[in-house]
């Protein structure tokens, strides 16, 4: 089975957005200072400028970014992904304006403005997307350099 032809940069841009923009919930990925790896699927919001995820300040995931203020995303199938590296905002759960946080519990099916002070929003502003499928998609990967779209 051979592999379909590479997209251009301009597709892969579109088919990024096209998950941003529809998909729930993609992995994230931190460290500890110490440089201890930690791994969790979470729901998220994308505005068009950033992904927002939310978790308990407690949490593995949320020491890491509130310590670190980096992340990487990891969007879509093994086979089809856009790796997104970011920097971290910390936000308290009230800092929202209502109608953000109403629109990431209408997407996520996830409110977590229940849970109180225990919870954090974390915005996260991407620097660097890749997006690839297949080994011929690996020279030209890179759709977001330094937070520009490339394509």
């Amino acid at each position: 089975m051979s592999a379909p032809s590479p997209r251009s940069r301009a597709q892969r841009q579109a088919d990024t957005r096209e998950r941003l923009d529809g998909d729930v919930d993609l992995w994230v990925a931190s460290a500890s200072p110490e440089g201890e790896p930690y791994l969790v699927p979470l729901s998220f919001d994308w505005d068009g400028q950033a992904v927002l995820i939310a978790t308990a300040a407690a949490s593995p995931t949320g020491r890491n970014l509130i310590a670190t203020r980096k992340a990487r995303l990891g969007l879509g199938l093994t086979r089809d992904v856009s790796m997104i590296d970011g920097d971290v905002e910390v936000l308290a759960i009230d800092a929202l304006a209502k109608e953000t946080g109403d629109r990431f519990a209408a997407r996520s099916g996830f409110d977590p403005r229940e849970y109180g002070s225990s919870y954090n929003w974390f915005r996260i502003t991407p620097r660097r997307v890749q997006a690839w499928r297949e080994e011929n998609e690996l020279r030209g990967r890179e759709i977001m350099r330094d937070g520009r779209w490339t394509a």
